[in-house]
């Protein structure tokens, strides 16, 4: 019997023991790191498609892409209780040289379930004030007549096998000059949906180029193609096809 009971004992205090090891071994917080992938309608798109893939936008015009890189800042990881986690920070994603294609944060973030990841696109009025000598060098700056700080994005290419296009997005503005103004804000907040973070994560970003031609404005490259900084409606054209299903959660890594 004390045979007995001294076994139990020790298969006890085993337990035990391999419990508090578990619990050591759970983690309270972890790495998180952004993936940019990028598709036309789901076939895959990456620099080395660029000037010799076509592709067909929904308004039936063939294109080809010379260049495309935007800027993503804030992301924000939210709880069920509706606190936030803001990474005040931003990332330039340059397809066209493999730059910026993964954003890795540098806080770590709480595990556990969180009811949205979001970010903007561009940059919020805020920030679109700063000054950043990486986006200097990179000349991702808007002229002082058109407003000054970013661009949101530059795509470019060509249609209609030679004719060029410049879908570049800003800040909407009007009156170009000394004292421009603003009819509203174009950035916007992209929201991926709900993730659980267990463990370091990647998260795929999924970002559908053709979108921003096609919803809910069909675009017309025929009648815009160059100078759509200065046109305030072709930005806000922009703005409403962006935040329409361009960017999407894709897989998760953890």
């Amino acid at each position: 019997m004390k045979k007995m009971l001294a076994l139990l004992l020790v298969a006890s205090i085993g337990f035990t023991s391999c419990g508090e090891d578990n619990d050591d071994n759970i983690k309270t917080s972890a790495k998180t790191s952004f993936e940019f992938t990028h598709n036309w309608d789901e076939t895959t798109v990456s620099n080395a498609d660029f000037e010799n893939t076509e592709y067909t936008n929904a308004n039936g015009e063939v294109l080809t892409i010379t260049r495309l890189r935007y800027l993503i800042s804030d992301i924000t990881f939210t709880k069920a209780n509706g606190g936030e986690i803001v990474i005040d920070g931003y990332n330039l994603v340059d397809v066209t040289n493999n730059n910026g294609l993964t954003y890795n944060i540098d806080t770590n973030i709480p595990t556990g379930a969180y009811t949205n990841v979001s970010f903007t696109f561009g940059f919020d009025n805020e920030d679109n004030a700063g000054n950043y000598v990486d986006l200097n060098s990179e000349s991702f700056n808007v002229p002082d007549m058109l407003g000054g700080g970013y661009h949101y994005m530059q795509f470019d290419g060509k249609f209609s096998t030679d004719q060029n296009f410049n879908y570049h997005a800003i800040r909407a503005v009007d009156n170009p000059g000394m004292n421009p103004t603003f009819p509203q804000d174009t950035f916007f907040t992209v929201n991926l949906g709900a993730v659980n973070i267990t463990n370091d994560a990647t998260l795929e970003v999924k970002t559908n180029l053709a979108e921003w031609f096609k919803n809910p404005n069909t675009w017309d490259l025929n009648t815009l193609n160059q100078m759509l900084m200065p046109n305030s409606s072709a930005q806000i054209m922009m703005y409403d096809n962006g935040k329409n299903g361009v960017f999407s959660l894709g897989s998760i890594t953890q």
